[in-house]
């Protein structure tokens, strides 16, 4: 194991970025924890206050992953400054990404259904720094030769042609195998050439006046969805908590009744 993390992360310069990434899987994961024993009122933790107003914790998030950030650019990446930035860095990730969702709505869906936003963003943005951290470059630059690194003509075109497969399975609504794909650039042609889902801007240009076309990707997603979403829920349900049940609009059971 020492052999390994010296020959794959400390000689390549890599070990800010396990750090980073390590505080930063573990800071989730401790958030996730404390806010769970919050939300069941158990544990000394409470939510924190100041003048009336709910702080949350994307707030320290936010200044960490300032200060992680620009003491990594100044400290270069060796050394005991560059894995305490790193860690900082990591932590303040952690917090702002818990949080994503808050962010993205302006509003508090923590335990919400639109709260499930932030485990995807978390566990995507794990999966893809751990395929960094592996190797693995941005459009496929690592499978290159060293005479197509030499010359730029061969090394511009792999990135085009990957970064067109990328867009293309964007283009098809499937989004994670775009994401992916920008790093492992197979996934990404995998979903470049599938079927596209129904609604997404491929769909709406190519399949308007292709009935079995269309009829084809709604049943595809259909049984996609039946089979992965379910799980994919309680997968996050797992790592990040259930959601709360949606309020009932007491107007309309009134109405009923």
């Amino acid at each position: 194991m020492g052999h390994w993390l010296q020959r794959n992360i400390i000689e390549p310069g890599k070990l800010p970025l396990l750090l980073a990434l390590t505080s930063f899987v573990l800071t989730f994961v401790i958030t996730r924890v404390i806010t769970r024993m919050i939300r069941a009122g158990k544990g000394p933790f409470r939510n924190i206050d100041s003048g009336g107003v709910h702080i949350h914790h994307v707030v320290p998030g936010v200044l960490l992953t300032i200060s992680g950030g620009f003491g990594a650019v100044a400290s270069g990446r060796n050394g005991f400054g560059a894995a305490l930035c790193a860690v900082l860095f990591g932590v303040g990730v952690g917090l702002v990404l818990d949080e994503f969702a808050l962010i993205l709505h302006l509003d508090d869906v923590y335990w919400s259904e639109q709260g499930r936003k932030s485990v995807e963003m978390v566990v995507l943005t794990a999966a893809l720094v751990g395929l960094v951290l592996l190797g693995f470059l941005p459009f496929g630059v690592n499978n290159l030769s060293d005479d197509e690194m030499a010359g730029r003509g061969g090394a511009v075109l792999t990135v085009a042609l990957n970064f067109l497969f990328a867009l293309l399975a964007l283009s098809k609504g499937k989004a994670r195998l775009a994401i992916f794909g920008v790093i492992v650039p197979f996934i990404a042609v995998i979903g470049a050439l599938r079927v596209a889902r129904p609604g997404s801007p491929w769909a709406k240009r190519f399949y308007r006046g292709r009935p079995r076309t269309r009829a084809k990707s709604q049943l595809r997603a259909y049984h996609h969805d039946r089979r992965w979403v379910v799980l994919g829920r309680k997968f996050q349900d797992w790592i990040g908590g259930a959601p709360d049940a949606p309020a009932v609009d007491s107007t309309h059971t009134a109405d009923r009744r």
